[in-house]
């Protein structure tokens, strides 16, 4: 039990780390705390995957209209909600904040292959490695990768596999030392795709400092992007975009 609560809370603050940047890196309120944790008690307990999140969005999208989903965790979420213009029409974001690859997994078809998109944009592994719900070994990621990426190709979806951004440390679970497993992971990801026929981007190219960190300024917490993160991440999406559209043809 011990072990449960401890990781329910690590979630809980990995959870709470999108909501919190997103007024500004101002500190959240006693209030907003208590709001948050609340909420995601309640949810984790009724929509571990958080199927709700984008249900009723998802139904309101005309047939044909989506070309590219964008999945993935906070770092997805904040994408749209910081450079909402990147988001042009045809694609639309699917990242929720908090999330393990093992929750996008269980969403996967209701958000990404039920839209009929031509291309899939996936990003994820961040709170895995954070271990939000527990440990996760560097195969269980692999897998639940792998799986989705199956699933996608399953339906006809051109696969794009970004690269987990970088991170020296988690503020909601330090200790962690994951610039050296980002660096793995990524280096098999990079492989796999060209294995199955997906395309690899690695925005550490464009916001690395080369040393597993961000460059300064383009984090606000040395896991998330500011705003200029994503100005600076949206050239090398937009070129991988192009190509995986080409290819979808």
């Amino acid at each position: 039990m011990k072990k449960r609560t401890v990781a329910a809370a690590l979630m809980l603050a990995g959870l709470m780390a999108a909501p919190a940047l997103a007024e500004d890196n101002k500190p959240p309120s006693a209030e907003q705390v208590a709001k948050w944790h609340q909420e995601e008690e309640d949810r984790l307990h009724n929509d571990f995957a958080y199927l709700n999140r984008y249900a009723a969005d998802n139904e309101k999208l005309k047939p044909g209209s989506v070309q590219v989903v964008f999945m993935g965790d906070s770092i997805t979420q904040l994408w749209v909600d910081k450079t909402p213009g990147f988001f042009t029409p045809g694609r639309v974001g699917r990242g929720i904040s908090g999330q393990t690859t093992a929750q996008m997994l269980l969403r996967f078809r209701q958000d990404v292959i039920d839209l009929h998109p031509k291309v899939v944009h996936l990003m994820a592994g961040t709170n895995d490695l954070a271990q939000n719900w527990g440990p996760v070994s560097p195969q269980q990621l692999k897998n639940n990768i792998m799986s989705m990426v199956e699933l996608a190709q399953k339906h006809g979806i051109t696969v794009i596999l970004a690269g987990i951004p970088p991170a020296l440390d988690f503020k909601w679970h330090h200790g962690l030392d994951p610039a050296p497993k980002i660096a793995a992971h990524n280096a098999w990801l990079k492989d796999y795709a060209a294995q199955v026929g997906a395309l690899f981007v690695d925005y550490k190219d464009v916001v690395g400092d080369g040393k597993g960190d961000f460059k300064p300024g383009l984090a606000s917490d040395g896991v998330h992007p500011t705003e200029a993160g994503y100005v600076a991440m949206a050239p090398l999406a937009d070129k991988v975009v192009k190509e995986a559209l080409a290819k979808a043809k």
